[in-house]
């Protein structure tokens, strides 16, 4: 779903903090963006060239060329359906592992109470497939809306119950979106970062609940949950236009801090909890 162009260049250079002669540069050069024209012959950009601008940045902060990274953004998907193959697209280097309903609600609890709940000021992110699911967790998550900057859950729905906490935005999904199959929980937090993100295996769709089983990836890298946060952001908006100007400015803020490297130690103790999590699956 495409917004209406309503930045001006001066905006799209103060949200992606690329300066005007630059953005125009790449248009002269590249061909990369293609603006609007208002009455005026002005330019005027929409939300989705935002999200190509940060996402050529990032290529760039990988170590690609200029030239390549353009490439790279105007040949993939400028909306992202789902969080899930956001993240692994972006990071492939992030491992997929199989994981019981059981244990990816350990993991979610576990985030939700280590990294949800104590982060400064947190962006936060909750898919729950169906809304009877949130239900059942939306004692919690309003909970944790209350020192969060933001919080939005996705479930599927017929209709929305209005009111009930004023803190958590629910959107809505229909019944084709790719959130329908997708479990995650993003703790986007300069502290305290972490995302899980799960996709349910297609032909689990039978089996009862404990036995249901989810291709899923985690991570408390603070690129990976970056990712995750973005897209959450990106689907947000195209189901609910209302909330550009509300997520923009925090839940997108580009902070250098976010762009580095997670320490050695971090990676050393995450494979060991992965580890930890494949042996509780094979049941040893």
């Amino acid at each position: 779903m495409s917004t209406r162009p309503s930045l001006s260049i001066g905006d799209l250079a103060a949200r992606t903090g690329v300066p005007v002669s630059t953005i125009r540069s790449w248009e002269a050069r590249h061909g990369f963006l293609a603006p609007s024209h208002d009455a005026g012959r002005h330019r005027r950009y929409a939300e989705e060239d935002v999200a190509a601008v940060e996402e050529l940045l990032a290529h760039r902060r990988s170590g690609l060329s200029l030239e390549a990274a353009v490439q790279h953004v105007t040949s993939a998907p400028t909306a992202p359906r789902s969080v899930f193959a956001e993240v692994r697209r972006h990071h492939p280097e992030v491992v997929a592992r199989t994981y019981r309903r059981p244990t990816l609600i350990a993991l979610s609890h576990a985030i939700e109470d280590e990294c949800c709940a104590l982060a400064a000021a947190p962006a936060l992110f909750g898919g729950f497939q169906r809304r009877e699911y949130l239900a059942r967790s939306w004692d919690r998550w309003s909970e944790l809306a209350r020192t969060a900057r933001s919080t939005v859950v996705f479930a599927h729905a017929d209709a929305v119950v209005p009111g009930r906490d004023p803190a958590v935005t629910e959107v809505v999904l229909p019944d084709d979106s790719a959130l329908n199959r997708e479990w995650f929980v993003v703790c986007d937090a300069d502290d305290l970062p972490a995302v899980l993100c799960a996709v349910e295996l297609p032909h689990e769709r039978g089996t009862a609940a404990p036995g249901r089983r989810f291709e899923a990836v985690w991570s408390v890298d603070p690129r990976v949950v970056r990712t995750a946060s973005r897209a959450a952001v990106a689907i947000a908006r195209q189901h609910r236009p209302d909330l550009a100007a509300h997520l923009a400015p925090g839940a997108l803020a580009d902070d250098p801090r976010r762009g580095a490297a997670p320490s050695a130690d971090l990676l050393r103790a995450a494979g060991l909890f992965d580890r930890m999590l494949a042996y509780l699956e094979r049941g040893a």
